[in-house]
């Protein structure tokens, strides 16, 4: 964890260096320090690129979190946080929003996005609770996937027959972290540091999940006030923040893995006390590393962060999960 600490501080610097316009990293420095060289460099590290780095490191936090968190609730290591609906749900506020309401600026559809995430999640959890067993894994996956199912079927309905609603929908989809303001995060941090602290709350009965409903019932574990503050969490997580940078695809899906084989290396094993709190690093540093890859790889031009994890997250994945260790773990 010190490691990836020092890596994503490394990235951060970088993030803020690099561009499409250069700043050494002494100029950096000052200008972090309030003695910048000139007004122009203050302004592109103050107002363009501190705030896209630290929108990279809640988001990244938010989506390792909810991914891990997700995949332990469902037990099923394909689950990602997209399975509650809460993507599907911001899509649809989205580009009902434009289409319908009119608006046209990111600090109007955004709140609409969060709500419609907030939504999908609390259908989806009161739909998987709906019968005599109550909330489960399977049930839960299901209700996740008719949910998502309907909203994008309603999305693709309203973006076919609305331009504007399309052309909105098209680069939030996209996954990017540009065009950000320190007001914007200082709007979804809230949001995420609660969630946070749902999240990592919920580490030690994650453990007994793992061990099956019967043995965790024993241990004495309220499961479905578990399941409840997981849904909770994930829904906090990821709905603040798809409703700003959109949904990017691999992130949570990818990093707890990657987080289980550095956990097994390290000899904790699977123990969600150190698994959720290396995919909170693990996953901004990806972030960060694909936001800085596109906006220098292509200069002026930048490629969406979510696009770039999407290409490398691809291959990583289909290589981690053709190893055996993957399997044990």
């Amino acid at each position: 964890m010190a490691s990836l600490a020092a890596v994503l501080l490394v990235l951060c610097l970088l993030s803020i260096a690099l561009g499409a316009r250069g700043v050494p990293l002494d100029q950096v420095l000052r200008a972090l320090s309030g003695h910048a060289d000139s007004r122009l460099v203050e302004n592109i590290v103050w107002t363009v690129r501190v705030p896209r780095t630290a929108l990279g490191l809640a988001a990244g936090a938010a989506l390792g979190l909810a991914g891990a968190l997700m995949q332990a609730l469902t037990r099923n290591p394909l689950a990602d946080p997209g399975v509650l609906g809460v993507s599907a749900g911001a899509a649809f506020a989205i580009v009902f929003s434009v289409a319908v309401l009119g608006l046209g600026s990111l600090y109007g559809y955004v709140w609409f996005a969060f709500a419609g995430a907030l939504a999908a999640g609390v259908l989806v959890f009161f739909l998987g609770r709906l019968g005599r067993s109550g909330l489960t894994p399977v049930k839960l996956a299901l209700a996740g996937i008719a949910v998502t199912s309907l909203l994008t079927s309603l999305t693709s309905a309203v973006v076919l027959t609305n331009p504007d609603a399309l052309n909105r929908y098209r680069f939030w989809n996209a996954g990017s972290l540009a065009d950000q303001t320190g007001a914007t995060v200082l709007r979804v941090l809230p949001f995420v540091a609660a969630g946070a602290l749902l999240a990592l709350a919920c580490a030690p009965a994650l453990n007994s999940l793992a061990l099956g409903d019967d043995v965790a019932a024993s241990l004495g574990r309220r499961l479905g006030l578990v399941r409840l503050q997981g849904v909770a969490a994930v829904t906090l997580l990821t709905g603040a923040t798809v409703s700003v940078i959109g949904p990017v695809v691999f992130l949570g899906l990818v990093i707890p893995h990657a987080a289980r084989v550095l956990a097994q290396r390290a000899g904790v094993g699977p123990d969600h006390r150190w698994l959720l709190p290396l995919s909170a690093l693990l996953a901004p540093c990806l972030l960060l590393a694909a936001d800085i890859v596109g906006r220098v790889v292509v200069r002026p031009v930048e490629i969406q962060a979510g696009v770039l994890i999407a290409f490398i997250g691809g291959p990583f994945f289909i290589a981690m999960v053709r190893r055996r260790r993957l399997a044990e773990v």
